[in-house]
């Protein structure tokens, strides 16, 4: 994961070795060719750095061997030289550690070590090397300072062709190490020159590099060749070489904007699909005004004919002009099958009501047992993401092939605005970072309780390196240790570390690691970390596959004593220093999403209380004083409400002894519907019963009363149950077990009113016939007022209001051509605004509304820099010779310009649209340059073929050594391989075999920062590898900062466009892997789940309704209007600023299933009406409508109302915004739009004129009117 940076430039300390020869201040000044202004060694500084002889002298013929060993790394000097065998030796030994940086760009590379061959060796040094200052040392005269002339040609051609040049184990550029992130050559070499204080990494004299030379003076500026990356001959990488005409490419295009086509109208821009409806609708409401218009006068003007006993019904008594005519109605096979069952049914259960109740309650308790198994589901990957969806199955392929991604826990310290000025002030202060050490003491402190045991961060904390924690924070830069902040320097040493932490060997983490400030600061601009207003600390957490594994039992029990401590005291510390603090742990959206799961118990129950005393008055007749305590039904109300409650247990207990899991969703959606769909089906049945004629006996009163309503009771519930039961193929499981325990709910409540409500129906009739107290049954009145109650019933407030008031007015010509026209343009409306629902789920919403995640959450998208981690994995890669998959992944010299990691490169260019913030980090290309010969101090081994470390670790060189020497236990150590050794840079099958588990557990160091061990260890899966195929690898890199859903959802869309452009370009499998992933794929389609769903929900009513009325018409005017509740709903979704996710595309389904009764208990009702289309529809609502309107609306109104007052935001949007908006457009839709479309194009009537002398069975033909 992290590597130590260089100690500083291989150039610095190559400086060290450099041979002065001067001998005097004439023989200093004498700059000509072949002569040296510096040579040999003439001491050494206390930290062991060497020190040349400020001795000019003439150049030096090197043996033959000598002058091999030269050429092998410094091809442009041939002949003389101006340094001793020594001093090359040190000169090499010290340029490796630059080589691992630089060797995957040979251009960048060579040019670099020209630099310091020309420096150190060069004949001719003299012409561009001055000796400007000299020290004493041990009584010899040392170099201490020199004047380096260099031409501007040279300095830069070096920084062009290295300044791309990758560090992919720190997802950086190589410039940052061995330059200090120079952003031209003349800062580098600034870097390059400035003398290091002992101990420190860096040149042990100074370099004052220049780009001119006095004409007085015979010296010239060094300008040997330079080399462009783009230099066919020693050619980089197109990722280390974007510049280079092989590497052009064109930019990667923008994502498509579905919003992109516009039209402008003189000053006006408008949208393709606002214009376009615009435009239909003008179309459709002057078809229809020209319609009607024509109609109506034709309707007008038509003189007596067959329409006129239409238009001037006798409705008193339903007699017209032939009394021998009796109208029946033509059901259909399946209409007249239900009544004629409805019929004998209601007779049957009227005779034995104890019988049906006992039985239908016992099957329903029965289904209930199986709530002892309840459990509920809360971990978000389990509802949200199918456990065969795309991102389950890479997740659990990354999790077993390569490691889980770590937990994380966070803190984020942030500094207020100044009341006066408003300006937020810099968190960088000394008091501020000693309060960030009086907090990490109390978390290093801290002992979480499992099973009995204390666990504290050191014992689940990741360690890549050693046994220190890889905590991010700015206390790293002090090695977590407070006695050090005074010895480094304070704030100015953490100032110095912003700018240096990788180049730095003092601002190395405890870990010894580089600490980037982007990942432990916040709230800045650009590169300006001093003006940070933010600490982000970060323990990142070993992980663990498995829901049981002690591994993460143990993370979870340190995380609640963390949140538990952060609470109790951490908070109140900060506080108290006028700063913020907020806080979370990997566990701690799951803990509070069940704290929400209960911190709304009593709205829901009050929700329900004014719901249940409702529809308690609501069933009972016209409230009159004297008989109220008779012809109330509260005792009727509170049992049909229980029976709702045991369809919903019923349901809930059948799954759970199934094994399926319930939901939050579940718990608060689905009481509602039910609610919902039983309160309007008990009102119609109650309603039903009230309406037939009081003079025949209880039984002919029922089993009229279910002949009328029961097909349309049926209809209604089969509708919704399989539109429910569809939802059962989709693959999200939130919206997957919502259906199928809302379906069998659905079904079970339809069992129970049909059986038990029925039964309960009848044992109220006999309760008011016998003069019995409602609530009180036991209790009987004097029957004085008996006359009253049984000589009629008068129509109720609502029903005289659909007969008196609402159907007249509809009846109007100009209100039918309004409502028309309004509901239309309502529709359009909502099509032009549907495109802007956007997808997503806010994560504070779903939190309690007092949850300590708000703050977080709030601060996160605030000062937060850093994007998530992003993997490219690839399975199968095949790294045998013969293979290309190498050259085709791989982004060094001589890989393919397409290769995967060049594209990842090239992506990075365009952040705004790929999301991809850097080049990848490559074990694939670590390990090449690992095995490079050019990297001499990496891949070693001993002389019996053993791994041989780096000399700067243990055993060529231990801990109490202060100086690694040259002539250690590894001095007889060699490369793994020489040129001839490898094919065209490349291993064999058996090298790459061989070497690869040495790279992987190489620990990385000065010497060598190319070590695999900590950066890569969880890289590549090692399991069955000897085949020559590695099943799975990955190549790390980041996201872009990610503040909203949208940016989440387009960041999971671009990376898998991306891989999928990759895989299909390399033909090797490859896919984009971050945490994240999971619980954001929903929104990628949840457009496609969405439509689909309701698609085949309306299809399914559709068919069922065909099916039972055998009248295409009726059914596809129930569909349209279903269509529109579910457009206008989504219009006010969007203006509403609610998100399209899993819980709205519940409640969408769920407003299937309530808009359904909306709208066929009306529908049916005008169906089996006679008379012309204004009268069938005038009846229908005469005799439906009061029942659809106190049993839904005005019941769901009261309920939904209440929820305004939860505690949760998510109840707020989702349920009382939402389910608000369902029930005015389902009501407006059912009793205002429907009554009016059918009164103008409804289906034909089923009625016939038979002559009453045919004696027709009307109890098999016709229903009651």
């Amino acid at each position: 994961m992290a590597i130590p940076p260089l100690k500083l430039l291989a150039a610095l300390l190559l400086l060290q070795v450099i041979n002065v020869l001067s001998t005097h201040s004439e023989a200093s000044n004498t700059h000509s060719n072949d002569y040296c202004a510096m040579y040999d060694i003439c001491g050494e500084r206390s930290d062991g750095k060497v020190l040349n002889c400020p001795y000019g002298s003439p150049s030096i013929k090197p043996d033959e061997l000598f002058s091999a060993k030269i050429q092998s790394l410094c091809p442009t000097i041939s002949g003389k030289v101006c340094c001793t065998e020594t001093q090359f030796d040190t000169l090499r030994s010290q340029v490796q550690q630059a080589v691992p940086f630089l060797v995957g760009c040979p251009a960048c590379l060579r040019n670099f070590l020209n630099l310091f061959c020309e420096l150190s060796c060069s004949p001719n040094q003299s012409l561009f090397i001055n000796v400007t200052s000299v020290a004493e040392v041990s009584g010899n005269l040392t170099v201490d300072g020199i004047d380096y002339h260099i031409t501007d040609t040279f300095g830069e051609g070096l920084y062009e062709s290295c300044k791309e040049v990758k560090f992919g184990t720190m997802n950086t550029r190589a410039i940052n190490f061995v330059g200090g992130g120079a952003q031209n050559f003349r800062e580098w070499f600034a870097f390059i020159g400035q003398k290091a204080p002992p101990g420190f990494p860096g040149s042990p004299y100074a370099i004052n590099f220049k780009s001119t030379t006095s004409q007085s003076s015979a010296m010239v500026s060094m300008n040997v060749s330079v080399y462009s990356c783009g230099d066919t001959s020693l050619g980089c990488s197109c990722g280390d070489c974007p510049s280079s005409p092989t590497c052009s490419s064109p930019e990667p295009l923008p994502p498509h904007d579905e919003g992109s086509c516009s039209i402008r109208i003189g000053p006006l821009k408008v949208r393709c699909i606002e214009l376009s409806v615009v435009l239909v609708y003008i179309l459709l409401v002057s078809c229809f005004f020209g319609w009607a218009a024509s109609n109506r006068r034709r309707y007008i003007t038509q003189p007596g004919g067959s329409s006129e006993p239409l238009l001037h019904p006798v409705e008193e008594d339903g007699i017209n002009s032939e009394p021998k005519v009796k109208r029946h109605a033509q059901l259909s096979p399946v209409q007249r099958y239900m009544a004629q069952f409805y019929r004998t049914y209601g007779s049957w259960i009227a005779r034995n009501p104890s019988l049906v109740l006992f039985t239908s309650v016992v099957i329903v308790l029965a289904l209930s047992s199986g709530l002892f198994h309840f459990e509920v589901e809360t971990r978000p990957e389990k509802l949200w993401v199918g456990p065969e969806s795309k991102a389950a199955e890479e997740k659990k392929f990354f999790d077993s092939h390569l490691s889980p991604f770590y937990r994380i826990e966070q803190l984020i310290l942030a500094t207020v605005p100044d009341p006066k000025s408003g300006r937020v002030p810099s968190i960088v202060t000394e008091e501020n970072i000693l309060l960030l050490f009086d907090i990490q003491e109390k978390v290093d402190q801290l002992r979480g309780n499992y099973s009995g045991l204390g666990v504290s961060l050191t014992d689940i904390c990741l360690k890549p390196l050693g046994e220190d924690c890889a905590t991010q924070s700015i206390l790293q830069y002090f090695k977590m240790d407070s006695e050090t902040f005074e010895e480094y320097g304070g704030v100015e040493h953490a100032d110095y570390c912003f700018q240096h932490y990788t180049s730095s060997e003092m601002c190395l983490s405890a870990f010894q690691a580089p600490v980037d400030p982007s990942a432990v600061l916040g709230g800045f601009s650009g590169n300006n970390y001093s003006e940070a207003t933010a600490f982000v600390v970060t323990y990142p957490v070993n992980n663990a596959i498995g829901d049981l594994s002690n591994e993460n039992a143990r993370a979870v029990a340190w995380e609640k004593m963390f949140i538990q401590l952060a609470k109790e005291e951490l908070l109140p510390m900060v506080r108290s220093k006028n700063l913020t603090l907020s806080f979370s742990s990997e566990s701690s959206i799951e803990e509070e999403l069940k704290r929400e799961s209960t911190a709304d118990i009593i709205t829901i129950a009050v929700s329900y209380l004014v719901m249940f005393v409702y529809i308690s008055v609501t069933l009972g007749d016209a409230p009159q004083f004297y008989t109220f305590y008779i012809s109330s039904k509260v005792l009727l109300g509170l049992s049909g409400v229980v029976l709702v409650l045991l369809s919903v247990f019923g349901s809930v207990g059948l799954f759970s002894a199934l094994g399926v899991k319930s939901t939050l969703i579940i718990m608060e959606v689905i009481p509602f519907l039910v609610l919902a769909v039983g309160v309007d089906n008990m009102c119609i049945l109650v309603h039903a019963v009230k309406r037939q004629p009081r003079d025949v006996s209880l039984e002919e009163r029922v089993s009229s009363a279910l002949a009328e309503v029961g097909p349309s009771i049926t209809l209604a519930s089969l509708s919704e149950v399989l539109a429910f039961a569809v939802g059962a193929f989709v693959p999200m499981p939130a919206c997957r077990i919502f259906s199928m325990f809302a379906a069998l709910a659905i079904m079970l409540d339809f069992f129970l009113q049909i059986t038990a409500f029925v039964a309960l129906i009848v044992f109220d009739c006999k309760r008011a016939a016998d003069n019995r107290i409602d609530c009180f049954p036991c209790i009987k009145v004097s029957s004085s007022s008996r006359e009253s109650i049984e000589g009629g019933r008068e129509p109720g407030f609502l029903e005289r209001y659909m007969k008196e008031v609402h159907a007249p007015i509809l009846g109007l010509w100009v209100v039918k051509m309004v409502v028309v026209a309004v509901f239309l343009a309502f529709a359009m409306a909502s099509i032009a605004l549907s495109p802007r629902l956007e997808t997503g789920l806010e994560q504070k919403i779903v939190l309690p509304r007092d949850s300590y995640l708000q703050d977080y959450f709030d601060n996160l998208s605030e000062y937060l820099r850093v994007g998530p981690p992003l993997y490219f994995v690839v399975k199968d890669y095949n790294y045998s010779l013969g293979s290309r998959h190498t050259n085709q992944l791989c982004s060094i010299s001589q890989c393919n310009s397409d290769s995967l990691l060049n594209e990842i490169s090239r992506a990075s260019q365009a952040p705004e649209t790929s999301y991809i913030a850097k080049p990848a980090a490559s074990w694939l290309d670590d390990f090449l340059v690992w095995l490079s010969p050019e990297a001499f101090g990496c891949c070693r081994k001993f002389t019996n073929g053993s791994y041989c470390p780096p000399d700067d670790q243990p055993p060529c060189c231990t801990a109490e050594d202060d100086v690694c020497g040259l002539d250690g236990i590894c001095k007889d150590c060699t490369t793994c391989f020489r040129h001839s050794d490898l094919i065209q840079d490349r291993p064999s099958t058996a090298q790459f075999r061989e070497k690869l588990p040495w790279f992987l557990n190489a620990l990385p160091s000065a010497d060598c920062a190319k070590g695999g061990h900590g950066a890569y260890t969880n890289s590549v899966d090692l399991n069955g590898y000897e085949t020559g195929v590695i099943q799975a690898s990955e190549f790390r890199t980041y996201h872009t900062p990610l503040n909203t859903q949208g940016d989440y959802v387009n960041a999971l869309r671009a990376a898998r466009e991306f891989s999928s452009k990759i895989s299909n370009s390399l033909k090797i499998d490859i896919f984009p892997y971050s945490v994240f992933y999971i619980f954001f794929e929903q929104y990628v389609d949840i457009w496609t789940v969405a439509l689909t769903n309701l698609a085949i929900a309306i299809g399914a009513i559709f068919i069922v309704c065909l099916l039972i009325t055998s009248s295409a018409w009726s059914s596809a005017i129930i569909v349209l209007v279903l269509m529109m509740i579910l457009l206008d709903l989504m219009g006010m979704m969007v203006i509403l600023g609610i998100q399209l996710n899993a819980v709205s595309v519940v409640n969408l389904i769920m407003s299937i299933g309530i808009a359904v009764e909306f709208c066929v208990h009306i529908s049916h009702a005008f169906l089996m009406s006679s008379g012309n289309r204004e009268e069938r529809a005038r009846e229908a609502l005469e005799t439906m409508g009061a029942s659809v309107f106190s049993g839904i609306t005005l019941t769901k109104l009261v309920g939904v109302i209440v929820l305004c007052f939860a505690r949760s935001e998510i109840f707020v949007v989702y349920y009382f915004q939402m389910y608000m908006a369902l029930v005015i457009i389902g009501f407006l839709h059912g009793l205002v739009f429907l009554p009016v479309i059918l009164s103008l194009a409804g289906p034909p009537e089923l009625h016939l004129d038979m002559e009453e002398q045919q004696g027709r069975d009307e109890a098999s033909s016709s229903l009651p009117n």
